[in-house]
């Protein structure tokens, strides 16, 4: 009788994988879904795409740092949660759950980002680089803005692609022009 190894090792590891997809698309479909955001209706310079325009507030944050107590590293980790409103700045409109991973330290330091937006009708992911994050090897009190990629949806963003570009407008809030293609 032979015994196929290869077959019994990788059994572990797309257990793994799969646990971790499960959890994932749980916590996805569990996230609350608020009421309408603010479209501006308006076409894309590029040819017909729809803008949405959202202001985020940071309301819960927590770091996981490689070395507690110590300078920033590679590896370091940030999870937050942002509540979203209109683009007035007045009525609930969804949020926004993600991670970000500190890939570089010097050079004003980079962030890799995975970021979900609750919407209505949906919800949209996001992904791309955060630079300028460290001011002097420490976090940056107002952090640069920055453009990232819309890799997907769900709903009505059912596989959207566009980008999101994010301005800080004061301490813990920042506009969010996501720009459907």
């Amino acid at each position: 009788m032979s015994i196929n190894l290869r077959s019994h090792m990788m059994r572990p590891i797309r257990a793994a994988c799969l646990g971790t997809a499960t959890a994932l698309v749980t916590l996805l479909a569990c996230t609350p879904v608020a009421a309408a955001a603010t479209d501006t209706d308006s076409a894309h310079a590029k040819g017909g795409g729809r803008v949405i325009t959202v202001i985020g507030h940071l309301a819960q944050q927590t770091r996981f740092p490689v070395n507690p107590g110590g300078a920033p590293a590679q590896g370091d980790r940030t999870a937050f949660r942002s509540i979203l409103f209109d683009k007035d700045d007045k009525k609930q409109v969804g949020e926004t759950n993600g991670t970000c991973t500190t890939t570089r330290v010097d050079n004003g330091g980079a962030e890799e980002c995975v970021v979900t937006y609750n919407l209505p009708g949906g919800q949209l992911t996001v992904q791309g680089m955060v630079f300028g994050i460290l001011t002097q090897g420490l976090p940056t009190i107002s952090p640069p803005s920055f453009d990232n990629a819309i890799t997907g949806g769900t709903g009505e963003f059912d596989r959207a692609r566009g980008s999101v570009h994010a301005d800080t407008i004061a301490t813990g809030t920042r506009r969010f022009t996501i720009d459907l293609d």
